[in-house]
């Protein structure tokens, strides 16, 4: 599993939204494989999206039928356990771009049924990232649902330099879903937002 981060802050603004659609900011399009999210997928999730072709998607929620072997495997399970966690969100799905020939992944945090609505739950996800800046929000609507989105810019200490992140909230019966995207840098960011805005455009809520 990749890395996750927690803990920081970032502010943020308002922008207008553009339309939905399967295209990243070239223009160019992802090539539509599977589909995430319902029963018998590789992540059981409120809301299902397609995958861009050859993305591999991969749950993340840790195997609760076994007990650990020693204080360091319990001492491991607790550290994993703590990056799983942003805000009030648990990362649950993650869609390596690997196997596409990028260096990033898609992310899927569910946090629990509540008042909370979608804006908040994002604000709050990106205040929970060391070294998150420069927000910029914008409100959506896909498939029926209406969402947030966000821009924001993440400094890496260890590494002294910036990148930027995009993620998207919407609320659903079953709680918030956030829609992560990273990347290795800027150039591996951008080479992946069609997969990005592939998934934001089909994303609708899984059928009961």
């Amino acid at each position: 599993m990749g890395a996750l981060t927690a803990c920081g802050a970032g502010g943020g603004h308002d922008a207008a939204a553009p339309a939905a659609s399967g295209a990243g900011a070239s223009g160019a399009t992802a090539a539509r494989g599977g589909t995430i999210g319902g029963p018998g997928s590789a992540c059981r999730l409120p809301v299902t999206f397609a995958l861009a072709e050859r993305w591999k998607p991969e749950s993340t929620v840790p195997d609760s039928t076994g007990s650990s072997a020693s204080p360091a495997d319990d001492l491991a399970a607790e550290i994993a356990d703590a990056l799983l966690h942003q805000g009030p969100v648990t990362a649950v799905c993650e869609v390596d771009a690997k196997p596409a020939g990028h260096l990033g992944f898609l992310r899927v945090w569910t946090g629990e049924p509540g008042d909370a609505d979608a804006r908040s739950v994002l604000q709050a996800f990106v205040g929970a990232e060391k070294g998150a800046s420069h927000a910029t929000y914008r409100a959506f609507r896909t498939g029926g649902l209406s969402g947030t989105e966000v821009e924001y810019r993440v400094t890496s200490e260890l590494l002294d330099e910036t990148k930027t992140e995009r993620a998207l909230a919407v609320g659903t019966p079953d709680g918030p879903v956030v829609v992560h995207l990273g990347g290795l840098d800027d150039e591996e960011h951008r080479a992946m937002l069609p997969a990005y805005e592939l998934a934001k455009s089909t994303l609708r809520v899984t059928a009961s």
